[in-house]
Parts: C-alpha cells; sequence; structure tokens
C-alpha cells in the first residue's frame, strides 16, 4: 500500500518557515545563554577586581605607614648617633682631665 501525501506550495512554505523559525528561536535562546553566561562572568570578573582594588589600596596604606616607620627609626638612630657622638666628647674630656689628675698625683708623690 502505497501512501501518498499531497503536498502543496502553501504547505511546504509552511512547513519552511515553521523550520526557520524553529531555527531562529533555538538561536535567539542560544544568544541569550551566552549573554546571561557574559553577564555572569563580567559580575564576577567586577568583583574580582574590585577585590583586588581594595587589597591593593590596603597594601597602599601599609606601604605609606611602614614609609613613616621608617622615617622615624632613621630619625631615632640619628638622634642615638648623635648622642653617642656627644657622649664620646664627654668622654674623651673626661679621660683628659683623669690624666692630668694622674699627672699631678704622680708629681705629688715625686715631691713628697
Amino acid at each position: 500500500m502505497m501512501i501518498s501525501q499531497d503536498w502543496s506550495g502553501q504547505d511546504m512554505i509552511a512547513t519552511g518557515a515553521d523550520v526557520k523559525i524553529n531555527r531562529l528561536e533555538s538561536i535567539v535562546e542560544q544568544i541569550g545563554e551566552a549573554v546571561l553566561s557574559t553577564t555572569d562572568t563580567i559580575e564576577r570578573l567586577a568583583e574580582r577586581v574590585e577585590a583586588l582594588t581594595n587589597q591593593v589600596e590596603a597594601q597602599g596604606r601599609q606601604v605609606q605607614q611602614q614609609g613613616y616607620q621608617i622615617f622615624a627609626l632613621c630619625d631615632a638612630v640619628q638622634s642615638l648617633a648623635d648622642s653617642q657622638k656627644d657622649s664620646l666628647q664627654q668622654l674623651h674630656h673626661l679621660s683628659k682631665t683623669v690624666d692630668q689628675l694622674v699627672l699631678l698625683l704622680q708629681g705629688l708623690d715625686e715631691e713628697g
């Protein structure tokens, strides 16, 4: 038994149009999914960039604070060096005074 299909021109056009519409719907759906996926990816990327920005800003503040600390340390070392220089001068003066006292005492011993 042979089944005959009587396809009229309009039926074929309608079927062809349905196929094209289905393909277009599929393409539009895929584009929509791609856009959503891209949007999610961009949002995650933006969050990561924001987190990195916050981290860099925090590190910048730490570096600035460390700079201040280094400056304060250098100032303290300079003050210590100046103080040590003054102490050495006083010790040198004291040594001369002690030497003079020893010479005087030795002179008194020799006279006496």
